[in-house]
C-alpha cells in the first residue's frame, strides 16, 4: 500500500511554510508576480522521501499491532454482531451457532465486511486444525480479527498523514502534527482496531480522499491543463472512486460526505478562483463515477448473492427499515445537537478547540495559503458540516455514525496545534531558501522548514496526559469483563467436555452430539461477544434478545407500547418493584419438563451470567418462588470480573458475575465414573 515516491511528489501541493496565526511562524519569500515552473525533488531526496514514508507506515502498523493487543475491552454489539458473527457463519456454516441478527435475517447489511474476516478464520482453520490443539486455534481466530483491523487503522493514520502532506507539502510540519495527532488521539486507540464496518469506512474514506484529484478546486488561470488531463490524475480518480463507493455499500451515509465534496467541486460554492472544469471534464468525471460505482455494485451484488443465496441490494434494505420504517429509533433517539454537543467532542477529545477554530477557519479565505490550499480546505470542511447536519435530522444518532469524520478533523486542526506549540527556534531568524510555487500546482517545491521548539509545555503535557489515561482506562478497564467472561466459558467447556471441541459443524454430515445449555445470558441483550469467542458449536448458550417490532407500523399503539425480551425481563413488577421474577417464572420457565436435559426455554443451563444486580432476583426466584424451587437449582458464583467504574446503562453496573446451577453436579460424577471404566 505505500506509494511510489514519484508518485507522492506529483500529488503534492505546497505553499511556502504554513501558518494560520496572524504572526508567520515561519518567513519565506514572497512568490513572483509571474508562475515560475515547480522544482522537483532531487534524485536523493526522493529516495529519502520514499524511505521515510516505507518506515512511518511500518511503524503505523507495528503499533496499531500493539494496540489491537492491549485493547481487552468492550465497547458495543455491532463490533462482533455485524462483523464477527457473520464472518464465522460465511466460514463454519449454518450448524456453527452464530447469532445472526435480524438486520442479517433481512438483508440489511453488505456481506463484503464480514467476508474479510471470514477469509481470514478459513484459511487460519485450514492451516491450524491439523497440527495444533483447538484451545490454541480458538486463541488465534479470537485474535485474529483484530489484528487484521490493526492493519487497516494503520493505513487510515498513514493516508491522514499523506494528505495533509499532499496538502501542506513533504517540507511542512504541519503533515507530521497530523499524524500525531491521529496516532495520540484516545478515541482513535479505543476504536480504530476494532471490527466496525465504521472503522473500516473511516479508513476508506480517508484513502479515497487523498487519491481523489484536488486540481478540480484550482484557479483556472494558473493551470490551463484541464485537471483530469494531468499525468495520474485519471488514474488516481478511478482508485478513489472505487474506494468512496465500497465505503458507502458498507455504510450509506458515506455518501454524504461525496455529495460535499462534489457539489464544491462542480458548483465552486464558496471557492476562489475561475472554475477549471468544463464541460469534457464534467463528462470524464460522470463516466468515472458510472463505471467505477458500477464495478464496486457488481463486485458487492454478487457477493451478497453468494451469502444470502438471491439477489438482494442491502443499501436499499437499510433506507427502508432505519428510515421509512422508522427502526432505528428503537436503538435510541437523541437530541438535534448531539452530533455537536457530544459527536464531536467525543472524536477530537482534547484537540478539540483546535477542531472547532480549523473548522471554522477553514471555510473563509486566508492569504497565508495558495487557492488550491484554501479551496482544499473548505471543500474538507463543508463536508463535514453538511454530514454533521444532515445526520443531525435523524431521530437515532451515534458517535461512530461520523468517524470517518476525524481523520479530516485532524487536518483541519494540524495547523493550529502546530502554531499553538511551537514558535520558531532563535537560531532560524534568517529567511529559509524558498522556490515560490506557482499558484494552483500540485507538485512540491524544495521549500526548508525552520527550527521549531515546543511552548506552552505545561498544557502540551496535561493535553497527553488526558489522553494517555483515557485511552489506559478505555482499552484495558472500562467493561473488560465482558469479553473475559466468554474466554472463561470457552476455557470451562473444553475442561468438561474435551471430545467436543471440533469447530466443523457439519463435517462428516452427522449432527453434532447434543450438549447440555452450557451458558445462559440474563443481561441486556448483545452485552458480550458470541460464537466468535465461544467458538465451538457444541457449547449451546443463550441470551435475552433485542428484536425490533419488525411486525408493526411506525407511530402505533403497538409500536409504542412494545417491550423486547431483554427490557420485559428488567421491566419492575411487583409492589417490592423486583424485576426480572415474573420473567422467569412465566416466560423462561413457564412450564414443561423443567430438567437438566429439558428442551428450548424449559431447559436449564449449567451457568447463568448476569450483572451483580440481578443476584438478588435469582435469589428470590430459585429459593421463595414456587415454581423456581421445582428447578432444584443451588447457585454458586464461580467467576466474576470487574467491568468498570460506570457504566451509562444501569442494567450493566457492576461486576459481572457467573453462577453455577450445581444442577449438573450429579450428572459430572456419574460421567466420570463411566470413563474411569472405559
Amino acid at each position: 500500500m505505500c506509494l511510489d515516491n514519484q508518485h507522492m511528489h506529483d500529488r503534492s501541493i505546497l505553499a511556502s511554510s504554513f501558518n494560520m496565526s496572524d504572526e508567520p511562524a515561519i518567513k519565506t519569500q514572497k512568490a513572483p508576480p509571474v508562475a515560475v515552473p515547480p522544482v522537483p525533488l532531487t534524485k536523493p531526496h526522493r529516495h529519502v522521501v520514499a524511505a521515510q514514508i516505507h518506515d512511518v507506515l511500518t511503524l503505523l502498523v507495528v503499533f496499531r499491532f500493539i494496540n489491537a493487543i492491549v485493547l481487552r475491552t468492550f465497547f458495543q454489539p455491532d463490533e462482533y454482531f455485524q462483523a464477527l458473527e457473520p464472518a464465522w457463519n460465511i466460514a463454519f456454516g449454518d450448524q456453527s451457532g452464530a447469532w445472526l441478527t435480524w438486520e442479517w435475517q433481512h438483508q440489511l447489511r453488505s456481506s463484503l465486511h464480514p467476508a474479510i474476516f471470514a477469509v481470514a478464520y478459513k484459511v487460519a482453520h485450514w492451516s491450524l486444525s491439523s497440527f495444533f490443539p483447538p484451545s490454541f486455534e480458538t486463541f488465534v481466530l479470537e485474535a485474529l480479527p483484530k489484528l487484521i483491523q490493526s492493519v487497516f487503522a494503520a493505513l487510515g493514520d498513514f493516508y491522514t498523514w499523506q494528505l495533509a502532506t499532499s496538502i501542506f507539502g513533504h517540507e511542512s510540519n504541519i503533515p507530521w502534527t497530523a499524524l500525531w495527532m491521529t496516532v495520540l488521539n484516545p478515541w482513535q486507540w479505543y476504536c480504530s482496531t476494532r471490527t466496525f464496518s465504521n472503522s473500516l469506512e473511516t479508513t476508506l474514506t480517508i484513502a479515497a480522499l487523498y487519491y481523489w484529484p484536488w486540481d478540480l478546486l484550482q484557479d483556472a488561470k494558473s493551470n490551463k491543463q484541464e485537471p483530469l488531463q494531468a499525468k495520474g490524475n485519471l488514474g488516481s480518480l478511478r482508485v478513489s472512486l472505487i474506494l468512496a463507493a465500497v465505503a458507502v455499500l458498507l455504510r450509506p451515509t458515506n455518501l454524504l460526505i461525496w455529495l460535499g465534496v462534489l457539489t464544491v467541486a462542480v458548483t465552486r460554492l464558496t471557492l476562489d478562483g475561475e472554475s477549471p472544469i468544463k464541460t469534457s471534464t464534467l463528462l470524464v468525471l460522470a463516466r468515472e463515477i458510472i463505471v467505477c460505482g458500477s464495478a464496486a455494485l457488481s463486485v458487492s451484488l454478487v457477493s451478497d448473492r453468494l451469502y444470502f443465496g438471491f439477489w438482494t441490494f442491502p443499501p436499499y434494505k437499510w433506507l427502508h427499515f432505519n428510515i421509512s420504517q422508522s427502526l432505528a429509533v428503537f436503538y435510541g433517539h437523541m437530541p438535534w445537537h448531539y452530533y455537536l454537543s457530544q459527536g464531536i467532542p467525543l472524536l477530537t477529545t482534547t484537540f478539540l478547540p483546535f477542531a472547532l477554530v480549523g473548522l471554522y477557519k477553514s471555510t473563509s479565505s486566508s492569504k497565508t495559503l495558495t487557492t488550491l490550499q484554501s479551496n482544499i480546505l473548505k471543500t474538507l470542511s463543508f463536508a463535514v458540516l453538511s454530514m454533521v447536519g444532515t445526520l443531525s435530522i435523524i431521530s437515532h444518532k451515534e458517535v461512530r455514525f461520523i468517524y470517518p469524520l476525524l481523520p479530516v478533523l485532524h487536518i483541519l486542526a494540524a495547523p493550529y496545534v502546530f502554531n499553538f506549540f511551537t514558535v520558531p527556534a532563535a537560531a532560524a531568524t534568517a529567511t529559509p531558501a524558498t522556490t515560490a510555487p506557482a499558484e494552483g500546482t500540485t507538485t512540491s517545491t524544495t521549500t526548508t522548514t525552520a527550527p521549531v521548539t515546543v511552548r506552552h509545555k505545561i498544557s502540551l503535557a496535561n493535553l497527553l496526559s488526558i489522553n494517555l489515561i483515557l485511552a489506559t482506562y478505555l482499552s484495558i478497564f472500562h467493561q473488560p469483563a465482558a469479553v473475559s467472561v466468554v474466554t472463561f466459558l470457552r476455557t470451562e467447556f473444553e475442561r468438561i467436555h474435551p471430545d467436543s471441541l471440533s469447530l466443523d459443524s457439519s463435517s462428516s454430515g452427522e449432527p453434532i452430539p447434543k450438549q447440555e445449555l452450557f451458558a445462559l445470558f440474563l443481561t441486556p441483550c448483545h452485552s458480550t461477544p458470541w460464537r466468535s469467542h465461544l467458538a465451538y458449536p457444541a457449547l449451546r448458550a443463550r441470551a435475552l434478545t433485542c428484536e425490533p417490532p419488525l411486525h408493526t407500523a411506525p407511530g402505533s399503539v403497538e409500536r409504542q407500547e412494545y417491550l423486547d425480551e431483554a427490557d420485559r425481563f428488567y421491566k419492575k413488577k411487583g409492589e417490592d418493584g423486583l424485576y426480572g421474577v415474573d420473567f422467569l417464572r412465566e416466560e423462561m420457565w413457564g412450564g414443561g419438563d423443567l430438567t437438566s436435559g429439558g428442551e428450548g426455554q424449559e431447559e436449564i443451563p449449567r451457568y447463568i451470567i448476569g450483572f451483580e444486580g440481578i443476584e438478588e432476583v435469582l435469589n428470590k426466584f430459585f429459593e421463595e418462588d414456587k415454581r423456581g424451587r421445582e428447578l432444584g437449582v443451588e447457585l454458586k458464583q464461580v467467576w466474576s470480573g470487574w467491568n468498570g467504574a460506570f457504566n451509562d446503562d444501569w442494567r450493566r453496573s457492576g461486576r459481572l458475575v457467573v453462577w453455577d446451577t450445581g444442577v449438573y453436579e450429579g450428572v459430572e460424577e456419574v460421567k466420570n465414573i463411566f470413563s474411569a471404566f472405559a
